[in-house]
């Protein structure tokens, strides 16, 4: 569904049928500021399961719902291309629908994840889901080439059409049989426990004040939305980057993404598998993986003061490398910082988090690029500089904020005991408590 978006959604409804752009990426946006919903089903899913079911029905309704909607899509945005202001507000309303479904579905397999897996096996875990996640977007792009080559707003339905068969397809497949079913007093221990750890009210606020009361929850929250943050804030600019400061072609700043997504392919694919063999410290993990990318920003604010564009694509390889260290690292202290009873609560906390530093990344780098090169105020060579090096000091921030925020505190503020072999463990890697 994303690959369709972004590939192929943003492409036709702008050059093809003329759609104002801000429209198109407003529209593409609009579920990063959606995700507080992942907080409200999370808590739901973790006091009202379903069919003794916590996650399994909320991933096969929420991938309904968002795959039919894409049957619509092809005329809405017709329609939109013809000036239909009728359109417009029906297209805004299916984005308001798909958003609210994306953080359904992001909670629940977050927290499938979470509830399914050790905490030994979990970074080689989310390594394979995050792989194959990247994947996927490689192959949907080949499906996209196959099954409509060119544009007509036929071949456009026909591909469109093939989204609830091929999402609903792949939810099942991999959903069911996973979780286990709760039995009756499994769900009142579940709901019981579920009040104990969290503060009473409606999500929201419980949610807010987890923030306001527990400094672990706090600081880990943070340390998301700012590495988040900057780590995609070069996202939308990086392309313009090279045509703006060495006056590169389209073809030399298309290879900019597939260095750095290969780099993180790399960095999961290594720390995933070492994790499998060799027990890593999680918060380390995420700490260099913020450390490393920061040096490779800090490199790329080189190569645009200095005009050295033959380091760019080496800081853009190893600023993958680490980032998919980090996304392993972090990803797995996400699913650790839950407990059980609140594991949906959390874990969509902890997708707010991600969201807003996404969508806020989005937002700034255009807003930065507009203020300092649009206005003419800063040449595009420190422009540039200012901005990557402005990432670089948030991730190294972000890595600070994280050193200071323990598991163990965290769990005992919980009243969650530590095993003997947790501490042990512990002591041996050298983590701070």
């Amino acid at each position: 569904m994303f690959a369709l978006l972004t590939i192929d959604f943003n492409r036709i409804a702008i050059v093809e049928l003329g759609v104002a752009a801000v429209l198109v990426t407003t529209m593409l946006a609009m579920h990063y500021f959606l995700s507080p919903f992942q907080v409200i089903v999370g808590r739901f899913a973790d006091k009202y399961p379903i069919a003794g079911y916590r996650r399994t029905p909320i991933m096969i309704v929420s991938g309904l719902v968002s795959s039919l909607l894409f049957v619509a899509l092809p005329t809405v945005a017709e329609a939109m291309g013809a000036g239909s202001v009728g359109a417009i507000i029906i297209g805004f309303t299916l984005f308001v629908v798909f958003g609210i479904s994306m953080a359904a579905l992001g909670d629940s397999y977050h927290a499938l994840i979470a509830e399914v897996t050790t905490e030994r096996s979990r970074s080689t875990v989310i390594s394979v889901v995050w792989i194959f996640a990247i994947l996927s977007t490689i192959f949907a792009a080949v499906v996209m080439n196959a099954v409509r080559p060119e544009y007509t707003p036929e071949a456009m339905q026909t591909l469109y059409n093939l989204s609830p068969p091929i999402v609903m397809g792949t939810i099942l497949l991999g959903i069911l049989g996973m979780e286990r079913r709760l039995k009756a007093h499994e769900i009142e221990a579940a709901q019981e426990r579920a009040k104990q750890v969290t503060p009473e009210g409606n999500p929201l606020s419980a949610a807010y004040q987890l923030l306001q009361e527990n400094p672990e929850t706090r600081g880990f929250f943070i340390f998301i939305l700012v590495s988040i943050f900057a780590i995609f804030l070069q996202d939308n600019i990086l392309e313009v980057f090279g045509a703006e400061v060495f006056g590169m072609s389209v073809a030399e700043t298309t290879r900019f993404q597939p260095t750095w997504g290969g780099g993180v392919l790399l960095g999961m694919l290594v720390m995933g598998a070492a994790s499998a063999f060799v027990s890593i410290d999680k918060k380390k993990m995420a700490i260099t993986g913020c450390i490393g990318t920061a040096v490779g920003m800090g490199v790329l604010a080189l190569a645009a003061l200095l005009q050295l564009d033959v380091v760019i694509l080496p800081s853009l390889f190893i600023m993958g490398i680490f980032t998919g260290m980090f996304n392993v690292g972090s990803l797995s202290m996400m699913m650790d910082m839950t407990v059980e009873g609140a594991t949906g609560l959390y874990m969509g906390l902890w997708g707010v988090a991600q969201a807003f530093g996404t969508g806020i990344s989005s937002i700034s780098s255009g807003a930065l690029h507009t203020s300092l090169i649009g206005s003419g105020l800063v040449a595009p060579q420190s422009a540039y500089g200012m901005i990557f090096l402005f990432e670089a000091f948030c991730l190294v921030a972000a890595g600070v904020v994280l050193s200071r925020v323990s598991i163990q505190r965290f769990r005992e503020s919980h009243g969650i005991g530590v095993k003997q072999e947790d501490l042990t463990r512990a002591m041996e890697v050298g983590s701070t408590a």
